[in-house]
């Protein structure tokens, strides 16, 4: 047998193993019991509790064994293992696969084996019994086999009840959770329910408390809100803990769903009003209509849990499921996941080009290099969708430093002699980066290339999310001579003396205020004019993006703009298509 060391269901299932800390444990009478029962069912003089480790069979507990392991290569209890299937040999010496195996060669000739399966579906083992005689196995033997190994497998459950039960709150956990809707499902299946998860406050709320006034104090909100959820349940209805601060329970049979959100909102709104925590967390209740057998346990609570986010956002802070909602959200969560492997695939990332134009002389001076992603699957996915996605999390740091990367190799290729500019976008998050102007400088020293030749934009929003870090850092960046744009000019909650202290040379007024632009003196006319004039007086040169008409572009004369960019004058462009744009131009105005 093959055993894949990479292959992620191999890492899940070794996970699951690892985590019941079983491995290399003292013999426990508990599981011996079943071992010896299995040894008499069978009438044979070897029988065993077999855990599949990465490269052995530990053995738990063992009848009739000296040794305590085996090799994992060539064993059947790993082929149990990695199955979940019951493996018979009546003749190991006749089976071309085992006959040289470790069992094998020590005169094993039959092997009968049941897996030991998690509630996630991973088999951690067998429970197997050995023969030195060939041997045949009827259903009852076998069934009785399956069953024992169950037995073994409740028995790992007890000795882990701890998480069953959590210790803060004291009620039962999502495992719990999830097996008591599958003897519910079997008892009554159809029958339509509610799930109901009810989620305390956001994990930076969570984070904020414990790091004013520790972790004990988050425990003390954790206990008081399961008082409030157990007297508002009543003693005969179940409550679960199942996340760091979301509970869950089911709604009586036979409720219309109207009316017991209604009662849900009742309810909660008395509990938050009493919590000594009301003022600094904010409570949302997330409910998941579903029928019991149609749907896993796991996918009704995650559609609580998904309600209960959406709750946030709308008034009385009640939410019912929604797919659509949670069809977006999970969207979102795939695009995270996939971005990281596009990152490191090399075939799904692109950038393309905009050309910005000197207005005066209608020469390209310069380009905004754009990310560009071809999903394998989902084919061309909007900037729009992924930028936001990616921009809040790790992956921002990576995906900037990609683009830097190759906009400055696109650069080095061009060599135009430094009379063409890069415009390279970065995010609010590059700014908590130390080390982002040392990797702008070292890369364009590496490639040969002058500092005026990329450009760094920055939003308006971005700036004013961490206002006196980001003034530091773009200082620095001004004083190590890389050129600052300040993208989307107009659309951000900037006040003008911030604005004065910017060190920035270029405003870049968004294509929000250009894209109506059709008559002089009018409303938008006017705005411009404005924004302009007070971007001149600010010392900045003014680039407008969004030009669709060659009359936008006339009246842009007029006011004095330098720059602009749009489809009017080229749409974003790979590289290739760049170069030939640029060919085609007029040579006066190329």
């Amino acid at each position: 047998m093959i055993h894949h060391a990479h292959d992620y269901r191999e890492e899940a299932r070794l996970d699951a193993l690892y985590q019941l800390k079983l491995l290399d444990t003292s013999p426990s009478e508990s599981f011996d019991r079943i071992t010896r029962m299995a040894s008499q069912i069978f009438g044979l003089p070897v029988a065993a509790v077999s855990l599949t480790d990465w490269d052995r069979q530990w053995f738990k507990s063992r009848v009739g064994v000296d040794h305590c392991s085996i090799p994992r290569d060539k064993a059947p209890c790993a082929q149990v293992a990695e199955s979940t299937e019951p493996l018979v040999i009546e003749d190991m010496a006749a089976n071309p696969c085992y006959a040289d195996s470790v069992l094998g060669r020590a005169g094993t000739r039959f092997y009968a084996g049941a897996p030991l399966i998690t509630s996630d579906g991973y088999g951690l083992g067998a429970l197997c019994v050995l023969g030195s005689e060939p041997r045949q196995i009827s259903s009852t033997e076998l069934s009785a086999l399956v069953d024992l190994a169950a037995m073994v497998m409740v028995q790992i459950e007890l000795q882990h009840a701890f998480g069953r039960v959590d210790p803060v709150s004291g009620l039962a956990t999502r495992n719990q959770f999830r097996d008591d809707l599958i003897d519910m499902a079997r008892e009554h299946p159809g029958e339509e329910r509610l799930a109901v998860v009810v989620d305390l406050a956001r994990d930076d709320q969570i984070s904020r408390i414990a790091r004013v006034m520790g972790g004990a104090r988050v425990d003390e909100m954790i206990r008081e809100a399961t008082r409030s959820l157990r007297a508002a349940l009543g003693s005969g209805r179940a409550a679960y803990h199942v996340g760091s601060a979301q509970f869950a329970f089911l709604s009586p049979a036979g409720v219309e769903q109207v009316a017991y959100m209604e009662e849900l909102r009742s309810a909660f709104a008395a509990i938050r009003s009493s919590s000594s925590v009301r003022f600094v967390t904010n409570v949302a209740i997330g409910v998941r209509p579903f029928i019991l057998g149609r749907m896993s346990a796991d996918d009704v609570l995650r559609g609580a849990v998904s309600a209960a986010q959406d709750a946030r956002s709308v008034d009385g802070s009640v939410a019912t499921y929604s797919s659509a909602n949670d069809t977006a959200h999970r969207r979102q969560y795939g695009l995270l996941r996939d971005f990281g492997r596009a990152l490191e695939a090399g075939d799904q990332l692109r950038l393309a080009f905009q050309p910005r134009i000197d207005l005066a002389t209608g020469r390209c001076v310069g380009a905004e290099a754009l990310l560009r992603w071809r999903h394998p699957r989902l084919g061309e996915v909007s900037p729009a969708e992924f930028i936001p996605i990616i921009e809040q999390t790790s992956l921002a740091r990576a995906t900037t430093q990609w683009v830097l990367d190759t906009a400055m190799d696109q650069l080095a290729k061009w060599r135009m002699g430094g009379a063409l500019t890069v415009s390279v976008n970065i995010s609010a998050t590059n700014l908590a980066e130390t080390d982002l102007i040392d990797r702008i400088r070292s890369g364009l020293l590496r490639r040969g290339l002058q500092t005026g030749q990329l450009e760094i934009e920055l939003t308006e929003s971005a700036i004013m999310a961490q206002p006196e870090q980001a003034l530091a850092m773009l200082h620095d960046m001004a004083d190590a001579g890389i050129c600052l744009a300040i993208d989307d000019f107009g659309t951000g909650h900037s006040s003008l003396a911030y604005l004065q202290r910017l060190p920035a040379r270029v405003v870049k007024i968004d294509q929000l205020f250009i894209r109506n632009l059709t008559q002089a003196q009018g409303s938008d006319f006017v705005l411009v004019e404005t924004m302009i004039g007070l971007a001149h007086k600010l010392g900045y040169r003014v680039v407008a993006e969004g030009i669709e008409t060659q009359a936008a572009a006339d009246m842009l004369v007029q006011l004095g703009c330098e720059e602009a960019q749009g489809f009017w004058f080229g749409r974003p462009m790979e590289a290739a298509a760049f170069v030939a744009w640029l060919g085609a131009r007029r040579p006066e105005a190329a």
